[in-house]
């Protein structure tokens, strides 16, 4: 393997880290934005399709006909994933960390 392929490889894991984040990071704004809107139904398909839509084109740029450029963006989307949901469930359950909670009910 030559470096230029080592590089090639780094950038497709890089190239999918940052489209996982924008897909699922995207899932989590829609969600939270839909379910408050008076309109959910238009909020998640336009959501679904703009993610989809540059996420496949993301894959089709980075695999180029090449499997393994393929294989560690969707390595890298799938660790996006559970970065995702790791940083988000930190906001869910702490959304203000710098504020004191009270130790009781009002």
């Amino acid at each position: 393997m030559t470096m230029n392929e080592t590089l090639m490889l780094v950038v497709a894991g890089v190239t999918g880290l940052v489209l996982g984040a924008i897909f699922f990071g995207g899932l989590w704004w829609t969600v939270r934005k839909g379910v408050s809107s008076p309109r959910p139904a238009l909020w998640f398909l336009g959501s679904t399709l703009l993610r989809m839509s540059i996420v496949l084109a993301g894959f089709y740029f980075v695999g180029r006909g090449h499997w393994d450029r393929m294989l560690v963006c969707l390595l890298g989307f799938v660790i996006a994933r559970f970065v995702v949901m790791r940083f988000t469930r930190t906001l869910v359950e702490h959304p203000n960390s710098t504020a004191k909670e009270a130790s009781h009910a009002p």
